[in-house]
């Protein structure tokens, strides 16, 4: 039998500032390992960084149409000024374009590196990201890695994490509906390009 003095403690801060010690093993802790505290850019910072960016290889890019990559893809290469490279060591061509095997095979430095990994490949992608030169890693919505962002932006990188490079920016453009799509609204409203 193990008492709570043999067992592994961890120290956790609280959002008061304060820090206490409890059981590794104890459902709190579970709990609040899993909680997000990292914070990344604000929707001013994101529509800065859409804004100075040239170029974005997506990495994980898909050639299969039913894959949001290949989604965001189309939008980025039909609804922005961007040069956009699909990254994929599977994969030839992905609509219409020379895929590369590594961020580090592209032609040119991206200012964005999109990702379309699970969560758990995100770590490797940030080293991929930090060999190739480039300063941003937007990681699209639904994936979640704290301690590859908090990792990442300690190598100096921009981090956006869980969004959807294509919803913000359509977003940011005056192209958004509440489900992500292209209303085909005509508006005299400037857009921002």
């Amino acid at each position: 039998m193990s008492t709570a003095t043999d067992e592994e403690v961890q120290t956790t801060q609280l959002a008061n500032g304060l820090t206490c010690d409890i059981p590794a093993s104890s459902p709190l802790a579970k709990l609040l390992k899993s909680q997000r505290t990292w914070i990344g850019p604000t929707a001013k910072e994101r529509l800065a960084i859409l804004q100075k960016a040239k170029s974005i290889a997506i990495v994980g890019a898909s050639p299969n149409a039913a894959r949001s990559s290949y989604f965001v893809g189309t939008y980025l290469q039909q609804s922005s000024d961007y040069r956009v490279y699909f990254v994929n060591p599977n994969a030839d061509e992905i609509l219409g374009q020379k895929a590369y095997k590594s961020l580090t095979d592209l032609p040119e430095v991206p200012d964005i590196v999109d990702v379309f990994r699970k969560a758990s490949d995100i770590p490797s992608v940030v080293d991929e990201v930090l060999a190739s030169g480039a300063k941003t890693i937007w990681v699209q919505l639904g994936i979640w890695n704290q301690d590859a962002a908090i990792y990442a932006e300690s190598k100096g990188l921009t981090v956006v994490m869980d969004r959807c490079i294509k919803v913000e920016h359509a977003r940011f453009h005056g192209g958004l509906h509440l489900l992500g799509f292209d209303t085909g609204v005509i508006t005299s409203r400037k857009t921002v390009r």
